[in-house]
């Protein structure tokens, strides 16, 4: 609870707005005052920084990526690519825009220390094209099954329009967290005792930051997808839908947005920022520290 009250107020759209003067400010002042007792300037200044600057690197994010930007951009994305669609173009095309953005957002947000010199490498590079490019083509498979088999009865066009698209849409975000991060499970990521000095590079660290990511983003993707079908569901039975089929649309899109920028925070603080992992579950070389039992990694986001 203390994570998502923390993550409703970095999520304010209005940090998203903040010139990187403004965010250099407040790196020096928590430079200076971070560590003695908060007063509401300190308390915004960590926010600020908390949402703006990448944890591992240093650099300032791209507004397009932060946090508070994630909502405003990915929400329409969001919607657009739930609705029925009538032919196959626009489904691909809305999905295209929805998983570069994901892509872009995980990698942007990921744990850089598994990169040399925090760069993409090209084989990144490429796998990060490949999850969009499959990603796109998964994500508008059921409106495909429609179109190209013509299988229009009334059972088969509900699973595809209703109940596909929900398992679709978490195994597709997980997919692109797996994918798009997955340097971090063959490189390792930087551990840390609780002192916070650094003390070796991890891949059993790396695995764990990215399978809780994972599972947070199919968590948002896939409640997202389920509630509203769900709630059309019990509409179109009711006798107020039945006489009002016109407002099936507007509540379908009103309801996507509500869940999806309800589950934002809730999926970002399932798990912590900075993780904890036991040493016995580390490689051999980090079994001899002294350490409590407890190592810590930056799980991204």
């Amino acid at each position: 609870m203390d994570r998502l009250r923390l993550w409703f107020n970095i999520l304010d759209p209005r940090l998203v707005l903040s010139s990187q003067a403004e965010i250099e400010e407040a790196r020096t002042l928590l430079q200076k005052e971070g560590n003695t007792q908060r007063n509401e300037k300190v308390a915004n200044a960590w926010l600020l920084s908390l949402s703006s600057v990448h944890a591992d690197t240093g650099a300032v994010i791209s507004p397009v990526f932060r946090p508070q930007g994630f909502l405003p951009i990915s929400a329409p994305l969001v919607i657009a690519s739930l609705i029925p669609h009538k032919g196959i173009k626009p489904a691909l095309f809305w999905q295209f825009l929805l998983q570069t953005y994901c892509a872009g957002f995980n990698h942007s947000n990921r744990n850089a220390t598994a990169t040399k010199d925090n760069k993409t490498s090209m084989k990144q590079s490429l796998l990060i094209v490949g999850t969009v490019s499959y990603s796109t083509f998964a994500g508008a498979l059921p409106q495909i099954i429609l179109q190209r088999f013509r299988l229009f009865s009334a059972v088969t066009e509900t699973i595809c329009r209703s109940f596909l698209p929900i398992p679709l849409s978490a195994c597709l975000a997980a997919f692109s967290v797996m994918v798009v991060r997955s340097e971090e499970s063959e490189n390792g990521i930087q551990v840390f005792d609780s002192n916070g000095n650094a003390v070796g590079a991890s891949k059993e660290a790396g695995s764990k930051a990215i399978k809780e990511t994972a599972l947070s983003r199919a968590a948002l993707f896939g409640t997202t997808a389920a509630v509203p079908s769900f709630l059309l569901a019990l509409l179109k039975r009711a006798k107020f839908g039945q006489r009002n089929p016109m407002i099936i649309a507007p509540v379908r899109h009103v309801s996507t947005a509500i869940i999806f920028g309800l589950m934002i925070p809730v999926s970002f603080s399932l798990f912590p920022q900075f993780g904890k992992i036991k040493r016995e579950n580390l490689e051999k070389e980090f079994q001899s520290l002294e350490s409590n039992g407890e190592l810590f990694y930056h799980r991204g986001l």
